[in-house]
């Protein structure tokens, strides 16, 4: 801040683009940091500053809902690079001729949970079809889990039993050697019908462990929201399952706005959104959380 009350005193004495160019990054730069603190200082919750692990699966809808879900995918990688973390892909199923079918990974950095607890649960797009021919609007749906990475010291009972595991090769990239062999791992967890997979490490080994890690966060994210569930009928709170309780809608034709449905934070600027532009509606979220609103799983 002082940094750019000095230069708005040299602005104001001469006529420097080179210097207001400045100006105007580094106070880019302030406002962007203020934000991100305001957002953790709303957080309280325990794994808030815990990596996140993201599980992102189209709706009902075909190619549309598969590339929407390819969107998403791409705009929490913006949003974390745009917030200097690291993003690891564990599990990607792409379709052939468009979007993916599936895709699990992790977003790595301070409060990553944090920031992204919120995002779970279902998200609407409505736009003007680019796979159909008559150029019709269509309605898309992808769905969003979002579990912490848990420390080792977390027990979750996980019964050898109740585990189907199935390896295949990998098909995406990580060296002739993953290529070449079944190192690919997929289980399935047959009380809950859980999926989770991983097919980035070198060996069959390390990505059971991978796998194992991803199963153990999303049921512990299973059970903090049978709880909230249960909170919720004793208060009386009643909450639509299904694609109709969507948490927020991405409106891209007749006009565009973004809008979530349980805090009414919204924005006309869809295209920023996309880009991964979500602080604003990440801190609402946390207002919403903090403010002893019903969940927001």
């Amino acid at each position: 801040m002082e940094e750019l009350e000095a230069l708005v005193e040299i602005l104001g004495e001469s006529e420097d683009p080179e210097l207001l160019s400045e100006f105007h990054a580094r106070a880019s730069a302030l406002k962007k940091s203020i934000k991100n603190d305001q957002i953790i200082l709303l957080m309280g919750q325990e794994y808030d500053d815990s990596n996140a692990i993201l599980s992102i699966h189209p709706g009902a809808g075909g190619l549309d809902s598969q590339d929407w879900a390819e969107m998403i995918f791409r705009l929490y990688l913006r949003w974390a690079e745009a917030h200097g973390m690291e993003s690891r892909i564990y599990d990607l199923l792409q379709d052939d001729e468009a979007g993916i079918k599936s895709v699990t990974f992790m977003i790595k950095g301070p409060y990553a949970y944090g920031f992204l607890s919120g995002e779970q649960g279902v998200h609407r797009l409505v736009r003007i079809s680019p796979f159909d021919a008559a150029k019709r609007r269509h309605t898309s749906f992808a769905s969003i889990e979002v579990a912490p990475e848990l420390p080792d010291s977390v027990e979750i009972d996980i019964r050898p039993e109740d585990l189907e595991l199935q390896t295949f090769r990998a098909s995406g990239a990580g060296g002739q050697y993953v290529n070449m062999t079944d190192s690919a791992v997929r289980i399935k967890h047959l009380p809950t019908g859980m999926v989770v997979g991983c097919q980035t490490e070198r060996s069959q080994h390390m990505n059971r462990q991978v796998a194992m890690q991803v199963l153990r966060a999303l049921l512990f994210e299973k059970v903090l929201k049978e709880r909230q569930e249960q909170l919720d009928v004793f208060k009386g709170e009643k909450k639509e399952i299904g694609w109709g309780s969507q948490i927020r809608s991405y409106v891209l034709h007749p006009y565009t706005m973004v809008k979530d449905h349980r805090t009414g934070c919204e924005t006309g600027n869809v295209q920023a959104v996309l880009d991964g532009e979500i602080d604003d509606f990440l801190m609402a979220t946390l207002n919403y959380r903090r403010a002893g609103k019903t969940s927001l799983s």
